[in-house]
């Protein structure tokens, strides 16, 4: 049994099936394999999750041949306990010896790899000056989807984590805002966020007024007022997993217009998630909530994509935009956040992350998507 608070543990098979998985991938996209470094990609594949440093870590996944994970002797340790560690084989090295000599004999020296996306500069080079004839392509371009469906295990965690936005809202509609600052918002959302299970809060978006016409606001010292519309958005992780949400509330009664404007973006986000079903490419998600947008005539006023996928990170692929042809995926979750920024006057954006199922698609967020008035 689990519960939010005790999801179902990953084991060293669930791992070993991840690593093998992204193996294969890599054969199928005619790659000689995938090497990893120390962030979200290796978090996932291997449950361990050390500092990104000077010192190379990487994790070399080649088809065919067991996994391994080359580490500093110093940090051999810590590689050891992590729950994947079983699935793969550890290769240390000392400082004073040279790691990318230590790494070589695992490669195929004319070999593509994909590299994680953030991987060190300085690790790259270094393998390439030890292996001239190797080439190498961002692991988010060429296995996109290497994260993108997930399993029981998973969807559970992000589930919780929804959970625990929809509670943040809950609380959050209940505090004050006129007369306070977007910062004390801001700060409310974060507490909240942690109350609720959150481990990292990754953003605490506060547009109110005119500052709600820039969609990725960073919460300032402005001052909200009775009147003004504002945007929150806030999320993070949660069990390793992420959380992402917005909803639009308004200070006081609306103005007819405030309340046309919101009600469209209401009815454009039920457009996108109800276009949620396996086959579906995703961008058919961006065109069912864009076209209801444009009808109104606001299509101009809605600058950002539809949604982003969710998982280790609280932004990561698919995304659903014009001309991502790539079709729906039962176990995929991504968010569906349509908006209209009228610059200089105010903003409107309504966002649930939503999982693809075996005959369409549900909500991890449940809260109301009228507008809400706080004081």
């Amino acid at each position: 049994m689990s519960s939010p608070n005790q999801p179902v543990p990953f084991t060293a098979d669930d791992y070993r099936a991840r690593m093998t998985r992204a193996a294969e991938s890599a054969a199928e996209a005619g790659l000689a394999g995938v090497l990893v470094a120390p962030g979200p990609d290796l978090v996932h594949l291997t449950g361990y999750q050390p500092v990104n440093t000077e010192r190379l870590t990487v994790l070399v996944l080649t088809p065919g041949q067991a996994p391994v994970l080359v580490v500093p002797t110093l940090e051999a340790p810590d590689a050891e306990k992590a729950v994947g560690a079983p699935a793969l084989t550890l290769r240390d090295w000392t400082d004073g010896k040279d790691p990318y000599a230590v790494t070589a004999p695992l490669l195929d020296g004319r070999g593509r790899f994909a590299v994680s996306d953030n991987a060190w500069a300085m690790h790259l080079l270094g393998l390439q000056r030890t292996l001239p004839d190797t080439s190498y392509v961002s692991l988010t371009e060429a296995l996109p989807m290497l994260r993108a469906v997930k399993d029981a295990a998973e969807l559970e965690r992000l589930a919780a984590a929804g959970a625990a936005a929809d509670a943040t809202y809950g609380e959050i509609l209940k505090v004050r805002f006129a007369g306070r600052k977007e910062t004390d918002i801001a700060a409310d959302l974060a507490d909240l966020l942690k109350r609720f299970g959150h481990s990292q809060v990754d953003f605490t978006v506060v547009g109110s007024g005119p500052n709600g016409a820039n969609p990725h606001h960073e919460a300032g010292d402005r001052t909200i007022e009775q009147g003004d519309m504002v945007v929150l958005d806030f999320g993070g992780l949660k069990h390793g997993y992420g959380s992402d949400t917005s909803r639009t509330v308004h200070v006081g009664e609306p103005t007819a217009e405030e309340q046309r404007v919101h009600d469209i973006v209401r009815e454009a986000q039920e457009a996108g998630c109800k276009a949620v079903r396996p086959g579906v490419a995703c961008q058919e998600i961006d065109r069912a909530a864009r076209a209801v947008i444009t009808e109104f005539g606001y299509g101009e006023r809605f600058i950002h994509r539809t949604g982003h996928g969710i998982g280790v990170t609280t932004h990561e692929p698919p995304y659903m935009i014009e001309g991502e042809e790539q079709p729906l995926v039962p176990g995929m979750c991504f968010s569906v956040e349509p908006g209209i920024y009228l610059p200089g006057r105010f903003g409107v954006r309504i966002e649930d992350i939503v999982t693809v199922t075996e005959d369409g698609g549900r909500r991890l967020n449940s809260t109301a998507r009228e507008l809400a008035i706080v004081e």
